[in-house]
């Protein structure tokens, strides 16, 4: 059905933790699932070998380097699984490039600092370039707010600053303990928490990612 990428410029900005629960939506609505951990610290990997939940069984590492791989692991996975989820390292790599070139949506997650903000631009540019190289208007790109403590300033206004970018605004996931718990358990937090705010949140972007894609 569809293959997502997540980016980000910046480590620490929840990259990992919206592919391993996207996933676990994405399972729970009743679709297959496989996701690419193309990170070269492989912490989505270490994530799923904690626990035998859902990502112990859809994880697959994609080794470091391996770009040409990583764009023909994802198109064959594309013909067994509803929904392809590749979590890209930090950073402007190559990586990344590649699979915002065989994506049909790529996610940049970004946090309420101001360092975040000013590092989205570079990833931003990064997956319009991969679309002008396609000359499509795939891969739709989206923002997600992340790691948002919603009763501060800045977590209350990211939604407003990420609109100033120029590109459409996603639900926003909070940062809360029950993510973390979920993950020292190798669980997602739909299988951890399933009636926490923090799934809630996993929930509404899961259907808006899911609605993106279907057009």
């Amino acid at each position: 059905m569809a293959i997502i990428a997540v980016a980000g410029r910046k480590g620490g900005i929840g990259k990992s933790t919206i592919a391993g629960n996207l996933a676990g939506e994405f399972a729970a609505l009743g679709h297959s699932v496989l996701v690419l951990d193309a990170d070269p610290q492989h912490s989505l990997a270490d994530w799923a070998d904690l626990g035998e939940g859902l990502l112990s069984r859809c994880v697959e590492k994609v080794k470091s380097g391996s770009v040409e791989t990583l764009r023909a692991r994802a198109r064959t996975a594309e013909q067994a699984a509803d929904f392809v989820l590749i979590d890209t390292p930090p950073g402007i790599s190559e990586a990344a490039y590649q699979a915002a070139l065989v994506a049909d949506l790529v996610l940049l997650p970004c946090g309420p600092s101001p360092l975040d903000l000013l590092a989205l631009k570079g990833v931003l540019n990064l997956a319009l370039k991969a679309r002008a190289e396609r000359r499509s208007k795939r891969p739709r790109i989206r923002l997600v707010p992340s790691r948002v403590l919603m009763h501060t300033n800045l977590g209350r206004s990211l939604s407003s600053s990420l609109e100033e970018v120029g590109k459409k605004v996603l639900p926003p996931i909070g940062q809360r303990i029950v993510v973390a718990e979920a993950v020292a358990r190798g669980l997602t937090v739909a299988e951890y928490a399933p009636h926490s705010v923090s799934r809630e949140e996993f929930q509404k972007l899961a259907k808006a990612v899911q609605k993106i894609v279907a057009r």
